[in-house]
């Protein structure tokens, strides 16, 4: 006969509800006991006991770091229940723990399935999800956790900030701004609940977020370097860029300084300082993507195209999910008439920003190129209709007037 558990309680990583150096922090909360589950076979002394022994030994051997041993002990256990879900939830839970997040979220969509109740699995996923940066994947698992449990804030802070960086601007602000009572002492919430409400045009939350941001934040590098982010994003660069100065006297190795005064410096005009503030960049953080994209739009303005070229490479090389760095190649093929390229270059940023106005018209154009004209209608089609929805006078422009946030997303060391 098949031996089967009835119930296990998953281990959970959940999300710590702040942010570190402008990095995602994660914490181990103390696994739940997953006593009082009956197992059932036949048979009479140890062997009755042998599945829950096994599984009480990977779970201590997973509180104590000792990854080897509770891989071994939950594999033993799906070996005797091929639908011991919570097993499964912890092999996710060990691969999380070892950064192999494609294995992960393969053993945590098998946990969920065997075990559709159990939130903590679908917190994982969405955990997965957004350390993968595929953040609208994370959004559908962990809204479903906070249906589940309406006070995991844990599960509303991550959902709020994917809505964030998927630019869903008000409903970060649906999701962020129930949590002021217990987190507007942390000036990372509040950078991201302010910035949201900006962009979704929501005033009087926005200034609100602001004037409590600089009331709780202090003097430190990381405040000023979150001030100095938050008048980014308000389109005040000067005032951004006082900011960022003070937290770069603080702390001149601090991550991200150099690269927002890029940001700062490219808004006032001041182009070799804003290269300078990157390459400074660069050197305390040479895996950042977001530098050398930032370095290939700049060079891309000033006609550098080798140096551009270069540039949104070295950004792609470090992470292939970035339409900017594919649009700015397309465009760069465009200009060189290699417009077979130029295709090929534009469908892969298609593929990562669908909704992007000025993609389909770049597309439309190298179509047009190659005389395959009936699809560049279509293209021109599309753009129309984007544009007539969204009562834009312009396309917008993919990447340009955007402020990156690799502050949160950057993976912790």
């Amino acid at each position: 006969m098949c031996a089967r558990f009835l119930v296990y309680e998953a281990i959970a990583i959940s999300l710590a509800a702040m942010l570190s150096l402008g990095e995602l922090t994660f914490s181990l909360e103390n696994p739940a006991e997953a006593g009082g589950h009956s197992w059932q076979q036949p048979g009479t002394g140890p062997q009755k006991r042998d599945p829950q022994a096994l599984f009480a030994k990977g779970q201590t051997a997973l509180q104590n770091g000792d990854l080897d041993t509770a891989e071994a002990s939950f594999r033993r256990v799906i070996a005797m229940d091929p639908g011991a879900g919570a097993a499964y939830s912890n092999l996710g839970v060990i691969a999380m723990r070892r950064k192999e997040w494609d294995h992960a979220i393969l053993l945590l969509h098998k946990a969920a399935k065997l075990e559709p109740k159990m939130a903590g699995i679908r917190l994982n996923i969405g955990l997965v999800e957004y350390r993968r940066g595929n953040y609208a994947a994370a959004i559908a698992p962990l809204s479903s956790v906070l249906r589940d449990q309406p006070d995991s804030q844990q599960a509303r802070y991550l959902l709020g900030t994917c809505h964030f960086l998927t630019e869903h601007y008000a409903k970060a602000v649906s999701v962020l701004e129930p949590l002021w009572p217990s987190m507007s002492s942390d000036f990372v919430y509040l950078y991201v609940l302010g910035n949201a409400a900006h962009s979704a045009g929501q005033t009087n939350l926005d200034e609100k977020a602001l004037n409590r941001l600089v009331e709780v934040g202090g003097d430190t590098a990381q405040f000023h370097l979150i001030l100095g982010k938050a008048y980014l994003n308000r389109e005040e660069p000067e005032r951004a860029l006082a900011e960022l100065e003070r937290a770069e006297r603080a702390n001149p190795g601090l991550p991200f300084v150099h690269f927002n005064l890029g940001m700062a410096s490219m808004r006032t005009h001041n182009d070799e300082r804003a290269v300078a503030e990157f390459l400074k960049d660069i050197a305390i953080e040479p895996d950042l993507p977001d530098n050398y994209e930032q370095l290939g739009m700049f060079y891309q303005r000033m006609e550098r195209y080798e140096d551009a070229e270069k540039s949104f490479r070295e950004a792609l090389r470090r992470d292939a999910k970035r339409p900017t760095s594919y649009f700015g190649l397309a465009r760069i093929h465009q200009h060189r008439k290699k417009y077979q390229e130029a295709l090929r270059a534009i469908d892969n940023a298609l593929r990562l920003a669908p909704d992007s106005q000025s993609v389909h018209y770049v597309r439309a154009q190298i179509l047009t190129n190659l005389g395959r004209r009936g699809e560049a209608q279509a293209e021109l089609a599309t753009v129309k209709k984007m544009l007539e929805s969204s009562n834009a006078k312009s396309i917008e422009t993919l990447g340009e007037d955007r402020v990156p946030n690799p502050e949160l997303t950057k993976e912790p060391k």
